[in-house]
């Protein structure tokens, strides 16, 4: 996200805004902007007397305007950070839209709210697009986190091969911070300049590299019936560490790459685009060549349907291990 990248090479070049408004459905941008602020601003030394965090449901904002007003004791910077602001009333954001019109020069505010976009037609959310920083975030998309996992891995020095990023990817999903806990992880167990490949992730991250929603769509692709079946039973047996809504959305991500692949069949250049990394373009392509766009656009709604039983939106309250059975079966027959 390049508003993210570009707000965090701000900071990290100590050039700072008196007021920042976060917000939106990704909580890791969030969180990271907010570690990034804080460890350049506050030092331990100084951290009773000028960092103060409040909580959106326990204060009130005069309080907080208050404390942003008040010239710090020690350090450079007052710091002033109000987590869960979308807790406050909308009242409470008039008032702080008449600080963040003047801001003072000594302090920085921190604005966190999260779950949700600020609505750009709020006082505040214009004011502090003239006098401070805006950052409005939200989830990658499945097919955009192989790349995610690829450029946070060169940040951290770490080397994996595309396998390893395949199955990283599709095991924890769109989820970044845990992703970012478990590329740090292996970048503690891993040694410098270490090439971490599936058994790295198998060994530390406790992924199955024989078993798992990557090689189950492998298998489906190359219509290994047998293979397919005997991994969905592991799955379905390690529940916890596989959840079906996790598995489901990685079939269904694999299908709709199988129906762009197809729309764009002859033009090598689209397909970084949709998502596929060069590394499996032929597994991809061999699995294309065997369905139609009718079958595919079949197996989206199979899945589509099998998503909506293990919410228990359709049909009885079969278990997790029937649903991806029936799904297996329906797959295999298109």
């Amino acid at each position: 996200m390049q508003a993210f990248f570009a707000l965090l090479s701000k900071i990290q070049k100590n050039q700072f805004s008196p007021f920042y408004l976060l917000s939106g459905t990704e909580s890791y941008y969030i969180d990271t902007i907010l570690t990034a602020l804080t460890s350049k601003l506050v030092e331990e030394t100084y951290r009773d007397f000028d960092y103060t965090v409040y909580f959106g449901k326990e204060t009130n904002v005069s309080k907080i305007i208050e404390t942003a007003k008040r010239y710090p004791l020690m350090a450079k910077y007052n710091l002033v950070v109000l987590k869960e602001a979308q807790e406050i009333s909308n009242a409470a954001y008039e008032e702080l839209a008449l600080y963040a019109a003047r801001p003072a020069n000594q302090s920085i505010v921190i604005f966190c709210y999260m779950h949700k976009a600020f609505d750009k037609r709020k006082k505040l959310f214009k004011i502090v697009e003239k006098t401070g920083e805006v950052l409005t975030v939200k989830p990658l998309y499945e097919n955009q986190i192989p790349n995610w996992v690829v450029d946070h891995s060169k940040s951290l020095k770490l080397d994996l091969t595309p396998k390893a990023i395949q199955l990283i990817s599709s095991y924890v999903g769109t989820n970044l911070g845990r992703l970012s806990s478990e590329l740090k992880k292996l970048k503690l167990v891993t040694k410098p300049d270490e090439r971490i490949d599936e058994d790295s992730i198998e060994k530390y991250v406790g992924i199955s590299k024989k078993f798992n929603s990557f090689e189950l769509q492998k298998a489906i692709g190359l219509g290994n019936f047998s293979l397919a079946f005997r991994i969905t039973q592991y799955l379905s047996r390690n529940q916890k560490t596989y959840p079906l809504v996790l598995i489901l959305s990685s079939l269904y991500s694999y299908y709709q790459k199988l129906l762009l692949l197809k729309g764009i069949e002859g033009s090598k250049d689209s397909v970084s685009s949709i998502g596929i990394s060069p590394y499996f373009l032929k597994e991809y392509e061999a699995a294309a060549k065997q369905l139609n766009m009718r079958q595919i656009s079949a197996a989206m709604g199979y899945v589509f349907e099998a998503d909506l039983k293990s919410k228990g939106i359709k049909g009885d309250n079969s278990e997790s291990h029937e649903i991806l059975e029936t799904l297996l079966l329906q797959l295999f027959t298109l």
